[in-house]
């Protein structure tokens, strides 16, 4: 690694390698203090090519921002003035998907008609020009889905709920509130919330309902025991615009239905 050059003069003149701390030259010669010049130069150099260890500088990792609030659609704000006052929904708990919203609807169903897909948890109001209301619905889980044809007899305000005999023989706790003791009356807490409409097929009460539920979690999913559920203020909006006598067509799932 040692070369050895001669200059005009007939010096010897030894190049170090870049690292070396180890210098050899006579004292007090130029040729030294040449080469102590070039080895002081060669360390700046060698710390700024990387051979000298430098500490990591220190990571800094931006702390993440909290996302931002959903903005609250003025159709699912809380509604006072009801009978009994309707907070607004927690729609944290809601997809987007499930709002309330007109949508493309192509149909040969006529316009008024009520529409439940119960696989894809929607239900539309058919309108004019190929378009429908669609609203995010929870519809029965697994043995308790009805699908067929009928209409919506009628309507109620702030129903009072009377399950049938058949589920108190499930659910013997729900005795109290049978037909014989009147049943449960309305308010946030009955099943039947803020609106229920009531089907009935060839004349006879299917014992299913479309009605209003304060569950926002539950709109999508599969859950009650037969009937079709939707927001609070969505059932209210829907109560708005169809008439008794509405035909209603429940689409089955093939994986719940039962008979019509």
């Amino acid at each position: 690694m040692t070369n050895l050059k001669n200059g005009q003069n007939g010096a010897s003149e030894r190049v170090l390698p870049a690292c070396s701390t180890h210098h050899h030259h006579r004292p007090g010669s130029s040729i030294g203090n040449l080469h102590r010049r070039g080895f002081l130069a060669g360390l700046a150099t060698v710390a700024l090519s990387g051979c000298v260890a430098t500490p990591e500088p220190a990571r800094v990792i931006a702390a993440q921002a909290p996302e931002p609030e959903p903005v609250l659609p003025a159709m699912y704000r809380a509604m006072p003035s009801e009978r009994f006052p309707i907070p607004a929904v927690d729609i944290k708990r809601l997809e987007p998907q499930l709002w309330r919203q007109v949508v493309d609807y192509p149909t040969d169903e006529r316009v008024g008609t009520l529409i439940v897909d119960t696989p894809a948890k929607y239900l539309y109001l058919v309108r004019e020009g190929g378009k429908a209301m669609r609203y995010g619905i929870g519809v029965g889980r697994d043995g308790f889905s009805w699908s067929g044809r009928a209409i919506i007899a009628y309507k109620r305000e702030w129903p009072t709920w009377t399950p049938p005999a058949e589920m108190i023989e499930r659910q013997p706790e729900l005795a109290p509130y049978s037909a014989a003791n009147g049943g449960m009356p309305p308010g946030l807490d009955n099943p039947l919330g803020a609106r229920a409409l009531y089907i009935f097929q060839d004349g006879r009460d299917t014992l299913y309902r479309v009605h209003g539920t304060n569950q926002a979690w539950s709109i999508g999913r599969a859950v009650s025991s037969g009937c079709i559920r939707l927001l609070n203020q969505d059932v209210i909006d829907l109560y708005g615009r169809v008439p008794d006598g509405t035909p209603i067509r429940v689409i089955p799932d093939p994986s719940t239905a039962i008979a019509a």
